[in-house]
């Protein structure tokens, strides 16, 4: 064989060889995304957050968070938020992961239902910090598809969160009172007259001045000003509402003083039902007879109109000045279930009960 034959052969099967090692090397992974495995909300993003808004079907709520680092819905009249509910829906960002990058395909990404399920967190000047829309959940229905901020990419993550966009939802229902262990004594208001029980430590039995032959019942005196140091709202009104107005013409007030010195005033009251007789009809129908044909002189039960009592309105202060709950009964009046005001003491009877012979 010619020595140019031999060259041109072996360069041949050189080349032959590059391509099929080329053709057949494994193929280079493709980078990972940087987000996958890592928490949904870092946690440093969490700790920088004055600002939190959710959003879901045309809706939104939003939360501020002040110097103090206590929680507001400025979505209701700038309220306390229930701080338990904002933790809770930060722990569940943060201890959820990103589980795998989707895609970055905008047509693929015009099918996961990006709309404006989203959460968002701002620093202190109103800035977005951080924000995950959520598209629709996969087949399997566990998890959904998410988006960050404006980032042309779609990720999947277990996440489940409810996006509730009730701004009244966010508030903290319960009405900074007092803790029932803090009371000493309470006054408690009755047809006959005041009822003042009271207790020189917590846990021990309430004593108050008794009709003879009767002791006050502890219990249920525990039972009151547990329901009075535990009120929570169910609505708001504006303090402007004649409902308030009329209610306060009903008020029933307890007054509450703390082993410290503090006197806390609490008034419930409701527009009572209302009961009116129908007056009688001019084209009266036949009057009914017996079976012996007789008139049947049984009489005609009465019909009313009836209004029902209004909602319960609660109206709270306290002798300290600096008590949070005096600056929150300046924003709004507070609604509170009927149950609280129909469980109230009526008569000395709820309250005493006949003493031991000899005691």
């Amino acid at each position: 064989m010619k020595l140019r034959t031999l060259v041109i052969a072996v360069a041949f099967l050189a080349a032959f060889s590059l391509l099929v090692f080329w053709k057949s090397r494994p193929e280079m992974a493709a980078p990972t995304d940087p987000r996958v495995g890592q928490a949904v909300l870092p946690a440093d993003v969490v700790n920088q957050a004055a600002g939190l808004v959710v959003a879901d079907q045309g809706k939104k709520v939003e939360l501020a968070k002040g110097a103090d680092g206590t929680w507001r819905v400025v979505s209701y009249y700038q309220l306390p938020a229930d701080f338990s509910k904002v933790s809770q829906l930060v722990q569940d960002l943060n201890e959820s992961k990103v589980d795998r990058f989707v895609t970055s395909s905008p047509e693929r990404l015009s099918h996961l239902e990006f709309k404006d399920s989203s959460i968002e967190l701002k620093d202190a000047a109103g800035k977005a910090l951080w924000q995950v829309t959520m598209g629709k959940a996969p087949d399997s229905g566990n998890g959904r598809f998410i988006r960050f901020g404006d980032e042309p990419k779609a990720y999947f993550s277990g996440l489940h969160v409810w996006l509730d966009t009730d701004a009244k939802g966010w508030a903290d229902a319960a009405l900074p009172i007092a803790k029932a262990d803090e009371i000493a004594k309470v006054e408690i208001p009755l047809p006959t007259g005041p009822v003042t029980a009271s207790r020189p430590k917590a846990g021990q039995p309430w004593t108050a001045t008794a009709p003879a032959g009767e002791k006050l019942d502890s219990d249920k005196v525990t039972t009151l000003v547990n329901s009075l140091t535990g009120l929570r709202f169910s609505d708001t009104v504006a303090k402007a509402d004649p409902l308030v107005a009329e209610a306060a013409k009903h008020d029933l007030t307890y007054t509450l003083t703390t082993f410290g010195g503090q006197t806390i005033t609490v008034a419930l009251g409701r527009k009572p039902e209302v009961k009116k007789l129908k007056p009688p009809v001019a084209d009266a129908a036949p009057i009914p007879k017996t079976a012996d044909g007789k008139p049947d002189t049984k009489p005609i039960e009465p019909e009313y109109d009836v209004t029902p009592a209004g909602p319960v309105v609660a109206a709270v202060t306290s002798s300290d000045p600096k008590a949070p709950v005096n600056a929150l009964m300046q924003a709004r009046a507070f609604e509170v279930d009927d149950f609280t005001y129909t469980a109230l003491p009526q008569k000395a009877d709820d309250l005493f009960v006949k003493a031991a012979a000899g005691k």
